[in-house]
């Protein structure tokens, strides 16, 4: 028995269970792999080097699933900043219908040029007051980030348990759940704190579908719940990354007093990265990892993935939570 939400109605999905765009992951196969299992699947914009690879990679995406599937167009604060405008052109060109959104204040503009083809906005946050912001601003779901996540965990450190409901009681547009997610314990305490779906990146990244190497696989089961590490903190770009003697590395040389970034920039570099993810070279750089790593147990396909989830979820709901009720009669 499915569950029904906000947000699956919203997206026309099966499940409340949403893949994390993900730079150098959300790829085709995974996205399509996640759809085709009732979730929805995402594409990342900017894995693709230009706009028109873009609009190859959501053709290739459409012939490979029926169902509903999104692209996710972050917007970072660099120097050379992509051609945004153009990549949201290509979703738009694309017939994309749902679009996940993250970063600066310039998402906006995004949205202005979405919203009059009839795009759904989903928009990442990290904080509740960035949450109402969003809402006010005029996007249709919000995706909000606890603490344990990977990626971008925001500067409050305020995990889960805390900032779902607390996003819940100011937030009136359906919400979902992103950090920590990975089983059906999860969603139906995601569900439980107000949330209507789950957002899963790091799960997804241990995947058959997903376009990783199998060592870099292995490293998410092999580490556990205390296998990532932040840094940038004295920046104000705090990221989450998966343990490893470079992150190891990176976390030494960055405290010390006078860290600058060019103290790591050969360590953490985009290239870098996404050649560790290719080759499974673990000395090539970091790779993305949430706090969930603790729950990562195997490297099942996405359908086994989100069918063991639900089929938990509503075990849970039903057995061992309704089992909980007392029932009294009426004589008592």
């Amino acid at each position: 028995m499915p569950f029904t939400t906000r947000v699956t109605e919203r997206l026309g999905i099966e499940h409340p269970i949403v893949q994390g765009g993900m730079q150098g992951v959300g790829v085709a196969e995974l996205a399509s792999a996640v759809s085709n299992a009732g979730g929805l699947g995402i594409l990342t914009a900017l894995t693709q080097p230009t706009p028109e690879d873009l609009r190859k990679e959501i053709e290739r995406c459409r012939s490979m699933t029926s169902k509903p599937f999104g692209v996710n167009l972050t917007i970072f604060p660099t120097i050379n900043s992509p051609d945004y405008k153009a990549y949201a052109q290509a979703i738009i060109d694309g017939c994309v219908k749902i679009v996940e959104t993250a970063g600066t204040e310039a998402v906006r503009d995004i949205w202005a040029l979405l919203k009059p083809h009839g795009v759904t906005i989903l928009h990442k946050c990290t904080a509740v007051r960035h949450a109402v912001s969003a809402e006010r601003g005029g996007c249709d779901i919000i995706s909000i980030d606890g603490f344990e996540c990977a990626g971008h965990p925001g500067e409050d450190d305020v995990p889960g348990l805390i900032l779902i409901p607390t996003a819940a009681d100011k937030v009136g547009i359906p919400m979902i759940a992103s950090g920590g997610f990975g089983d059906g314990r999860g969603l139906v305490a995601a569900l439980s704190l107000g949330a209507e779906g789950i957002n899963m990146g790091t799960r997804f990244c241990a995947t058959a579908e997903a376009p990783i190497h199998p060592n870099v696989k292995q490293a998410y089961i092999d580490n556990d719940e205390r296998g990532s590490f932040l840094i940038f903190r004295q920046f104000r770009n705090t990221a989450r990354v998966g343990r490893s003697e470079v992150s190891e590395e990176v976390v030494r040389r960055l405290a010390k007093p006078d860290a600058k970034f060019d103290d790591v920039r050969e360590l953490v570099a985009g290239v870098a990265g996404r050649e560790l993810l290719r080759t499974g070279d673990l000395t090539k750089g970091v790779f993305w990892a949430g706090m969930v790593q603790g729950l990562i147990h195997d490297v099942p396909t996405c359908k086994e993935l989100i069918d063991r989830i639900i089929d938990e979820a509503e075990q849970i709901v039903q057995a061992r939570l309704g089992a909980m009720l007392k029932r009294v009669s009426p004589s008592e």
